[in-house]
């Protein structure tokens, strides 16, 4: 299936098409069809590189029958102890061991290793959340460098959290080996007795902002009576991260893990088995039976990224909700994998795409809840049925997303997540592509409907996010007036990083702020919900016109016509204020932080660090 030579093999994906970059380096590899390790007998043949094979004895390679023959397959658990939630210790790093013993059972050897992470609930609203999207290209950076330095033969990726797993899916796309990403799971609810309802992470941040305003109380029932907004504040703080996994609405992490399985690049139900649960730890263990099966029919990453999988993973998108993240990954894998995606395909599918799912941060229910009444595999059962998922793509098992599913159960009679296709909550998708005088280059919004279709309001312009953050925090954003709270300098290079800002976004949410609109060239979390508009491009740190709007201008946001203008600034005006713009010196002048800013392309075609030249 693969477009690889017969005779030949390339440390790195990229160089499958024999006119790529010549400065990977070329190595013999077995051609398709032979034996599974094509990539590591380079150097196991023979006694060509006798030190690597005296470390191989000593990395635990039992026997020379193995050193020989055995496949050498890579094992990247994307872990860390810092994160109690998605990443935690007794998580993805026991799920990477469930593989590894598995591999072992199919006579192949498994190495285990990990990749670096953010905690974006630990970092949301403070610096470290500027180190979050370019985490994304350190993950993809490590695991190829890993699988083609070590000349592994297959990669099998488990991530747990938003960033994670579309920088194993570019990881893929760069050394184009076969490969099975295995999602760690979404958590399980948590529930507040003071609130007396079910709570996650995006309850703490909604409210903060409820008792900013004071709106957050306990419930009246006997024996809770006076407590304080200090008081559910804490319960809530306790009682909302209760175990392992991802976050459980319909948020990034879901929104990518459920996209991802629609591309076909997980087992069937990956993305909607809980964390805890025993099908994920089964997942694990099938993931070694499938990972072979790819390498013997030479299935690859590429093979599987193709613009029809993309269109799969869109569509899914719009009809559960999805995070606008969703549209900046995309956009990144599509660019790693040479795929032509861009805003344009991104406005289509939602126009023609209905949303369907009641899911948080706009709606009731969280993955726990979907998963009951069936999961991913349902929901795309149905959505093929339907002809709106295309079934026939391939996938990681050698079958077709509809082989995958076809035994699958139906979604369950009387549930209330998924709207028939005949009452959807919006008729067009939740993700619209804006264009305007305020960004000609494009912006991402989210808008379910229940907000409204359009916004007008005057502008009050904050330079940084910890600006509004302040102001909400003082409770110094007014309820008598329509705003359009702009938050610039923000965006890839400006931030630098693209900092998400949920911190504002679910203040704003908590503290009942309906006349409110919140735009910005940074980007927001997959659990931000309300009129909220993003990855204005060109970002204000190149000169965009969000650089150049003043306190005070006229902003219409139109998510049907998808527009979004400075009604009352004159083109004239624009070039008089630009005249007069000077670029701010960057944030970050060494480290991580500024290599970043220097390499980073804009957010409308992914906010990637290695840009397929051709798209630009």
């Amino acid at each position: 299936m693969s477009n690889t030579p017969a005779t030949t093999g390339y440390s790195s994906g990229l160089l499958d098409d024999p006119k790529a970059d010549p400065q990977y380096i070329q190595f013999k590899c077995l051609p398709p069809g032979g034996p599974l390790n094509r990539w590591s007998h380079e150097v196991t043949r023979g006694h060509d590189y006798p030190g690597a094979q005296a470390m191989l004895y000593g990395a635990g390679v039992p026997n020379e029958e193995m050193m020989k023959n055995a496949p050498h397959v890579g094992i990247a658990t994307v872990w860390w102890e810092g994160n109690p939630v998605c990443n935690r210790p007794t998580h993805l790093l026991e799920f990477g061991k469930i593989v590894k013993r598995a591999v072992e059972k199919q006579k192949m050897l498994g190495w285990q290793y990990n990749a670096v992470g953010v905690s974006d609930a630990i970092t949301m609203g403070n610096e470290g959340m500027r180190y979050s999207l370019q985490s994304r290209d350190i993950i993809a950076d490590s695991i190829e460098t890993v699988t083609c330095a070590q000349h592994h033969d297959a990669n099998i990726a488990i991530p747990g959290c938003d960033k994670n797993m579309p920088g194993v899916v570019m990881a893929a796309a760069r050394h184009n080996r076969p490969f099975i990403m295995i999602y760690g799971g979404a958590i399980q609810k948590g529930y507040s007795e003071l609130l007396e309802r079910d709570v996650n992470v995006s309850t703490c941040y909604e409210a903060s902002g409820a008792m900013t305003y004071g709106k957050l109380h306990a419930k009246t029932n006997p024996g809770i009576e006076g407590r304080t907004p200090s008081d559910v504040m804490s319960d809530i703080e306790h009682h909302s991260c209760p175990g392992a996994g991802a976050c459980g609405g319909m948020y990034t992490a879901n929104t990518m893990a459920t996209a991802l399985e629609a591309m076909g690049l997980t087992l069937p139900g990956s993305s909607s088995y809980p964390a805890l649960s025993p099908e994920k730890s089964r997942e694990c263990e099938r993931a070694a039976e499938v990972i072979k099966v790819t390498m013997e029919k030479d299935i690859r990453p590429r093979d599987l990224l193709t613009k029809e999988s993309f269109e799969n993973a869109l569509v899914l998108t719009m009809i559960l909700g999805g995070s606008t993240n969703g549209v900046l990954h995309f956009l990144a894998m599509a660019n790693t994998a040479e795929v032509p995606l861009a805003l344009e395909d991104v406005d289509r599918v939602s126009n023609k795409t209905p949303f369907l799912a009641d899911l948080a941060p706009s709606g009731k229910y969280l993955m726990e809840d979907l998963y009951k009444v069936g999961g991913t595999p349902s929901v795309l059962k149905m959505l093929i049925a339907a002809g709106l998922i295309n079934g026939d793509i391939p996938t990681v098992t050698g079958r077709t997303l509809a082989e995958n599913v076809a035994d699958w159960p139906s979604l369950s009679p009387g549930q209330k997540i998924i709207r028939p296709l005949s009452d959807p909550i919006k008729e067009t998708g939740h993700l619209r592509v804006l264009r305007g005088n305020f960004a000609p280059e494009g912006a991402v919004a989210k808008i379910t409907g229940k907000e409204g279709l359009s916004f007008t309001g005057k502008a009050r312009v904050f330079n940084k996010e910890h600006e509004l953050d302040e102001a909400l925090s003082k409770g110094a954003i007014p309820r008598d007036e329509n705003l359009v709270l702009v938050v610039r300098y923000e965006g890839p290079r400006g931030g630098p990083g693209m900092p998400e800002q949920l911190r504002a976004s679910a203040a704003i949410m908590g503290a009942g702020l309906k006349n409110i609109a919140l735009v910005t060239d940074g980007r927001y979390s997959g659990a931000s919900h309300g009129f909220i508009v993003g990855h204005v491009t060109p970002e204000a740190a190149r000169g965009g016109p969000i650089a150049l709007v003043k306190d005070g201008d006229t902003i219409v946001i139109d998510a049907i016509k998808n527009r979004i203008d400075m009604t009352n600034v004159s083109d004239e005006e624009l070039q008089e204020r630009r005249k007069l713009w000077k670029a701010p010196p960057p944030r970050a002048k060494r480290g991580v932080l500024a290599k970043y800013a220097r390499l980073v392309g804009d957010a409308s075609h992914g906010a990637v660090t290695d840009q397929w030249e051709s798209d630009f």
